[in-house]
């Protein structure tokens, strides 16, 4: 396991003191999660960004937000992106 070292600024510091108190967490496991959390919110942006500009198909999409086919449509449905188009048809029943 890598070991990750950064200054904060003083609010992030403040906020993070704040959920620490709230979730009962010491400073690691919070860090960690937050990081995590972080990093999952970013994979399936660019999964729905990369969808949505035609560069993947949605079954490549949701691998690369780490979501089944059936969670991955409701979060594009959510975010309203269309995700039925000519180019990636054929591949996404193909996979299906």
């Amino acid at each position: 396991m890598g070991t990750v070292s950064t200054r904060l600024p003083d609010e992030i510091e403040s906020e993070l003191e704040a959920y620490l108190d709230a979730e009962q967490l010491d400073r690691s496991t919070a860090v960690q999660r937050l990081l995590a959390d972080g990093l999952e919110q970013w994979r399936e942006e660019q999964a729905l960004e990369r969808l949505d500009a035609g560069e993947v198909s949605f079954t490549r999409a949701a691998e690369i937000a780490d979501l089944s086919p059936w969670e991955f449509a409701r979060l594009a449905k959510k975010r309203d992106v269309t995700w039925v188009g000519g180019d990636h048809l054929d591949d996404d029943l193909d996979a299906l």
